[in-house]
């Protein structure tokens, strides 16, 4: 039998001002940068300037980032006792800051004791993040009790994330390269970064001041009540498990960018430019996947727009023979699959927690939102994981000169392939687990 989900029947939903929608989406300018930013840099910024084996690269970037599995939940349960998660947002924010900069210090000269510090660095930086980004995704449930309002209120804060992660992603390569690349090149990149996330702490806590938030009356008593709730609701798990996967597929893709440049396009700001087209004409479809969500409904607006990232992803294995603006184009066409992805299900996520709130009368939203996250870091983090082990499989050489060595050619196959062939399969096969997420629409 199908679980039902969610239904979008709401009793006079009320209307979010403007400032409010644009504060909490400032919000995305964090989430996009180290989310994209990491998984585009750390993995060649280990093999090919700090010179660290691929598949141990790979394991430094993984477990700082799987260790966000079990800190989530906490930090939801946590922001879930509070009366308000703003000074959650500066307080993690601000920190974070600081320690994505602290990342590309690269202090010890050595590639074992540089590969330690970064791995360090990063599971301070991952753990601050939690903080943040857990309550972050917890608001919209609290800011509105509108089923289309939180479909608006997702269509802006992606809109932010689509700005955030094509000026984080393709300009931290490009000062990386601008400001004499290797070590030095890197700290100018995540000091870049660090202002961005910044500005965005600023942006949110400042922009959602004064919105109204519908907190519930009581929350469960323990973190493993409110756990076996959130695993008992056929429908989120459903989503879950969806998103999990699906942020692999995107993690392994954003993994393979700098390395499918360098050695399939081979173009020393290729790079810059996959983001360029990746992200940009996300930014123009917004509004079209708003109208295709209001006639199809999320569900399958979100899995239309998965396959159209997966059938992308496949073509762009041809991407050695054909021109590189038919590569750019290709690119295009997946980050428009991207887009929809993204904002269907945030979107379908405030839906699941709004019902459970209503069913309950107990505020739950920091537990669904921490075990939300952690899987999309979970995902995120398998990604150059994944990647990293493609590349220890097919060969790849790593070096310590801040420049990529050359390739064999079962080396570059390994290099496209993990760029194209599994994210298409991970973000396509993703979609079989929403047979157990149903909508009812009401007329």
């Amino acid at each position: 039998m199908t679980a039902a989900g969610p239904s979008p029947v709401v009793t006079r939903p009320s209307v979010l001002p403007r400032h409010v929608l644009a504060g909490y989406a400032l919000g995305s300018l964090v989430t996009g940068a180290f989310g994209t930013v990491p998984g585009l840099l750390l993995l060649p910024y280990l093999t090919d300037t700090l010179g660290v084996a691929a598949g141990v690269s790979g394991l430094l970037v993984l477990l700082p980032k799987a260790w966000d599995v079990l800190i989530n939940p906490l930090a939801g349960r946590i922001s879930d006792r509070r009366g308000s998660r703003r000074p959650f947002l500066l307080v993690a924010g601000l920190s974070l800051s600081v320690l994505f900069a602290a990342i590309f210090l690269a202090p010890f000269p050595g590639a074992a004791a540089s590969g330690a510090y970064v791995a360090i660095a990063f599971l301070v930086a991952a753990t601050a993040y939690a903080f943040f980004q857990v309550p972050y995704v917890a608001m919209p449930a609290e800011l509105t009790d509108g089923y289309t309002e939180r479909t608006r209120l997702m269509t802006w804060r992606v809109a932010v994330l689509a700005v955030a992660i094509l000026i984080s992603g393709a300009l931290a390569p490009l000062i990386v390269e601008t400001t004499g690349g290797g070590r030095t090149g890197h700290r100018w990149s995540g000091l870049f970064v660090a202002a961005l996330i910044a500005v965005g702490t600023a942006g949110t806590f400042f922009g959602t001041r004064g919105a109204e938030s519908r907190i519930a009356r009581a929350a469960e008593p323990s973190l493993l009540a409110q756990l076996r709730v959130a695993s008992g609701n056929a429908p989120f798990r459903a989503l879950l498990l969806c998103w999990i996967v699906q942020a692999a597929g995107i993690g392994t893709m954003l993994a393979g960018v700098q390395y499918f440049a360098d050695h399939v396009l081979r173009r020393e700001t290729g790079g810059t430019f996959l983001f360029a087209a990746f992200v940009g004409p996300a930014l123009l479809v917004m509004p079209l996947w708003t109208a295709i969500g209001k006639r199809h409904g999320k569900l399958r607006s979100l899995v239309a727009a998965s396959l159209l990232f997966a059938a992308g992803a496949m073509l762009l294995l041809g991407a050695e023979v054909l021109p590189a603006v038919v590569v750019y184009l290709i690119v295009a066409l997946v980050g428009v699959g991207y887009a929809g992805q993204q904002v269907f299900a945030m979107a379908m996520l405030p839906d699941c927690i709004a019902a459970d709130t209503a069913r309950t009368g107990r505020r739950q939203a920091g537990v669904f939102t921490g075990l939300w996250t952690a899987g999309e870091t979970l995902g995120l983090a398998l990604g150059p994981g994944i990647y990293a082990l493609v590349l220890q499989v097919f060969g790849y050489v790593s070096s310590a000169t801040g420049q990529a060595a050359a390739q064999d050619a079962t080396a570059r196959l390994g290099v496209l392939l993990g760029f194209t062939v599994l994210p298409a399969l991970l973000v396509g096969v993703a979609v079989v687990p929403l047979r157990g997420y149903r909508e009812r629409i009401a007329e």
